[in-house]
């Protein structure tokens, strides 16, 4: 007895420290990364950098078009992917009959979310930009990106919503609530931590994309600010693209783009940072 309670331990004590190992090379190779990019990055960083547009063939100003164009984005397609991949969550777990097609429509979801990025951008282009006639614009990439998070949002979600004790649903009907009711005032709040998850990886990865928006939203420069969602928009990732692979004044222009890349970075992980903080203060209220 003694001695299988010996090897259990040590079992768990080994594997314990596989997790913490593993962890270790995570944050590790997390914390390189975020060193050799600010290192690099941080010797242009000014506020002229941050504030005007750049000029002098992009190996002087600033970068200030490409930001606001990454914020246009990333905010048209949350705007759109959240709502959407909410409703259909919500179906998903709390009104659809179990059947057969509903599990191929949780395949099919599932597939979606494997599909490159590149894949999405074609679809973008052929069906927004064409088919509809938007144009290379900022509504064609925010439609384009908001499509491509949208299944990782409905998965966040559906888990969220799975997550929430089926003993909650049933006292809040035993209080006389409808079915709606329940899902806006005990299930949805229940579940926000879990989705806010969902809006956090969606957000980090809407923005750092580059070839979607190749094809339908970005342009290589612009004068100025775009004034309409018709308008073509610089973006951080695709400006990164362009200094690395078009640019013909190598040494100035490769470090803009670590510039660049510090920038869409800090913000990545600044949206992200009020995301985690707002899911800590609902589930801190919640559980009190």
């Amino acid at each position: 007895m003694k001695k299988t309670l010996a090897k259990k331990e040590l079992v768990q004590r080994l594997g314990f420290g596989f997790l913490s190992l593993c962890i270790m090379i995570t944050v590790f190779f997390l914390g390189l990364l975020i060193y050799f990019i600010a290192v690099r990055g941080i010797k242009v960083i000014s506020w002229e950098f941050l504030t005007q547009a750049p000029r002098r063939f992009m190996t002087q100003g600033g970068v200030a078009p490409a930001i606001v164009g990454t914020f246009y984005l990333t905010l048209g397609a949350i705007s759109l992917a959240l709502p959407l991949g909410l409703a259909c969550a919500i179906y998903l777990c709390e009104y659809s009959p179990k059947s057969s097609i509903v599990n191929i429509i949780r395949i099919s979801i599932n597939n979606l979310a494997g599909i490159p990025s590149v894949v999405f951008g074609l679809f973008g282009f052929a069906v927004f930009v064409k088919f509809f006639g938007f144009g290379v614009s900022i509504l064609s990439g925010a439609l384009t990106l908001g499509i491509m998070v949208l299944p990782g949002i409905i998965s966040a979600s559906q888990e969220a919503f799975l997550a929430v004790p089926q003993s909650f649903r049933e006292a809040s009907f035993a209080l006389g609530a409808t079915q709606w009711q329940t899902i806006k005032n005990i299930v949805i709040p229940s579940a926000l931590p879990g989705i806010l998850t969902g809006v956090i990886l969606s957000i980090g990865r809407v923005a750092g994309e580059t070839a979607p928006i190749l094809f339908t939203a970005a342009t290589f420069y612009i004068r100025g600010y775009p004034d309409s969602i018709f308008s073509e928009v610089m973006a951080l990732p695709y400006h990164i693209y362009a200094l690395m692979t078009e640019g013909t004044h190598p040494q100035e222009q490769t470090q803009i783009a670590y510039g660049c890349a510090l920038i869409l970075l800090v913000l990545v992980l600044l949206v992200s940072g009020i995301a985690i903080f707002i899911r800590q203060r609902k589930r801190s209220g919640y559980g009190h």
